[in-house]
């Protein structure tokens, strides 16, 4: 798939920002025809005009069901026969330990980073398995397996995006459909913001003292994924800041 893009139709969601708009971009500079879907209208039309009509920006919130489906059986004609799904649309809220969340914080979690990402790859795979060809690419996080407080249900559901792709990818043997997880570690995003609820100098903490991923990084090990050779299934792929251990927020800051 290096090279030239223009058979490649990648869905995105989340893509208002963070690493949904740096894959947005890298895919549409690469000749592709990206769906930018997210909930925020604003920043997905910015992210259309800066791309010209590579990119056509939908306005989705993945936990309506219903919304899901429609979506993609009223894409027109030239972003219908999507060829690359990337859920990357996710949040963590847990805001505090599991005995102090709060339960309508949980049920986002679960509704955004696994029955949104299910509603999407169910309305995908027919088309995928129908043409013989296509990549789902699900991005979790490294909290998928590195436990710690604090982060509860988040790292529960990026561990149930981590599974469900390893079975998925089993699943789609001899299809032509391949899978692949991506899991990143710290990086500068909306992530800390969303969850402390706008309190910038908070969110602004949780990156001081060394160097954290940014989103194009992300965007370069998805483009890395789905341009392996048809042959090659990157079944999960791992990237975290230098200064970052495995563990509950283990980071060598600077002084």
């Amino acid at each position: 798939m290096a090279g030239d893009l223009a058979d490649e139709v990648v869905f995105v969601t989340g893509a208002g920002s963070g690493f949904g708009a740096a894959i947005a971009r890298k895919y549409a500079g690469r000749g592709a025809r990206v769906v930018a879907a997210g909930r925020r209208a604003s920043p997905l039309e910015a992210l259309a005009g800066a791309c010209g009509g590579a990119v056509l920006p939908l306005q989705l919130d993945l936990r309506d069901r219903a919304a899901v489906f429609e979506a993609f059986e009223s894409l027109p004609e030239a972003f219908r026969a999507v060829s690359i799904l990337v859920n990357n649309a996710g949040l963590g809220v847990d805001r505090g330990k599991a005995q102090d969340s709060a339960l309508d914080d949980v049920e986002t979690m679960i509704a955004t980073n696994i029955s949104g990402l299910l509603y999407c790859v169910h309305a995908a795979l027919p088309g995928m398995l129908g043409r013989g060809r296509g990549h789902i690419v699900n991005i979790g996080s490294i909290a998928g397996r590195a436990n710690g407080p604090g982060s509860t249900v988040y790292g529960a559901t990026k561990a149930f995006v981590l599974q469900y792709s390893k079975n998925l990818k089993s699943d789609l043997i001899g299809t032509g459909v391949r899978c692949s997880y991506i899991a990143p570690g710290a990086a500068e995003t909306e992530f800390w913001s969303v969850r402390w609820k706008d309190d910038e100098e908070r969110a602004r903490a949780a990156y001081t003292g060394y160097k954290p991923l940014q989103p194009e990084d992300v965007a370069e090990a998805v483009f890395f994924a789905t341009s392996m050779p048809a042959h090659v299934d990157v079944t999960e792929l791992e990237l975290m800041p230098h200064q970052q251990g495995f563990g509950a927020r283990i980071f060598a800051r600077d002084d």
